[in-house]
């Protein structure tokens, strides 16, 4: 089971036809769920189904306290698991070690970055901003888009906070302080009421398809990542990614995303599974199959391929200073329900306003709730 997007379908299809011309005795058969799915969906109903799952790593927690993925670091040699450890993109590989375990393999590797159109920035005399005053001038003369859908909304509330100076999520019973919190808020919504209303509803897919279809925007601030629309004919119009923007003088340090492959603990055909994932995972087929097939790999040899980023506008390598410092979310068991919910009472707000105090009240209740649970749950 992975997600559906030419990124998240294609590569496993192409390396499973692969795979199975090497090993006539296996079948592979992917199927896929959408991209709010994969964010959302609890896996325990999917690892009863399907031996091989492509999943993110807030799911880490969940999956610990459930026992149904396999950990594989048990069944994994130390030269293949330090391979991955030190060609991780950022924190991908760690992302996926929870509780003394090893949940997926990195094969994907993702994080908001900025995406812009260089024919459109050019004919409006514009330049791609470089700080925070800077994209709201871009954004008021109509030239920026950004997803704003709840949970991409909450990662980038995630990411104003670090920029504010302080971490989310580092005290168990808040997200952060209301200080903090009020003016990330304030920061988000003043951007998203400068953007197209549709921006509200916007996921990242949305908007790099806008930008890859029509004329109608040049530049968006931040959205994760997908190379596909930065390869030529993949869209109507080549979108490049590249950097982020400075506040306080330091570029803004997103959230990390991306995809593991996990193999489900009830999975009875072990051997050819284990090394299916290895053959998925190892260096030479992320720079090569992986990504020829669409897919946006996890592994550093392929972001620092040259003939990779030729066929991408250098789409790797001008990104991967923003996965290198790349935030990583909690991965408690209940944090995707704690997410869902963030989201929604935080969309509220981006949508109709309202008092930024009593919002970031109404988050950290909720963080203090999760906290409670977790504390009765261990105790």
């Amino acid at each position: 089971m992975t997600w559906k997007h030419t990124r998240g379908l294609l590569p496993m299809l192409a390396t499973a036809q692969r795979f199975e011309e090497l090993h006539p005795e296996v079948q592979i058969t992917w199927e896929t769920r959408s991209l709010q799915a994969f964010a959302d969906e609890p896996l325990e109903s999917l690892a009863k189904r399907y031996d091989l799952l492509v999943i993110d790593h807030p799911s880490c927690g969940r999956a610990s306290a459930g026992g149904f993925l396999l950990p594989l670091e048990e069944h994994l040699s130390l030269d293949f698991q330090r391979d991955q450890a030190e060609s991780s993109v950022g924190q991908s590989y760690n992302s996926y070690l929870y509780d003394g375990h090893l949940w997926a393999l990195p094969i994907d590797a993702a994080a908001p970055i900025s995406l812009y159109r260089r024919d459109l920035l050019a004919r409006s005399g514009h330049a791609p901003p470089q700080t925070w005053p800077d994209l709201l001038d871009l954004a008021s003369a109509g030239l920026v888009v950004l997803p704003g859908l709840a949970i991409d909304s909450l990662m980038h509330f995630f990411m104003l906070c670090n920029a504010l100076g302080e971490e989310p999520c580092l005290v168990p019973d808040r997200i952060v302080s209301a200080v903090v919190g009020e003016q990330a808020m304030r920061m988000l919504r003043e951007l998203l009421q400068r953007c197209p209303p549709h921006c509200l509803s916007a996921n990242p897919i949305a908007i790099w398809n806008q930008l890859a279809s029509d004329n109608s925007a040049a530049y968006c601030p931040f959205a994760y990542g997908y190379s596909n629309y930065s390869r030529g004919g993949y869209g109507d119009h080549l979108v490049e990614g590249g950097e982020l923007i400075r506040i306080h003088g330091e570029s803004l340090r997103s959230t990390l995303g991306g995809a593991g492959l996990a193999i489900a603990r009830s999975c009875r055909d072990l051997a050819p599974a284990l090394e299916y994932a290895q053959y998925v995972a190892s260096p030479h087929c992320q720079a090569t199959l992986y990504f020829d097939a669409g897919g946006q790999p996890g592994h550093r040899t392929a972001w620092l391929d040259p003939e990779v980023n030729r066929r991408s506008a250098h789409f790797f390598a001008n990104t991967l200073p923003v996965l290198d410092r790349a935030w990583v979310r909690p991965r408690y068991d209940g944090f995707l329900d704690f997410q869902h919910d963030a989201g929604e009472i935080l969309h509220t707000y981006l949508h109709a306003g309202g008092s930024e105090l009593s919002v970031i009240e109404s988050l950290n209740r909720l963080a203090a709730r999760q906290a409670a649970v977790r504390g009765r749950v261990s105790a």
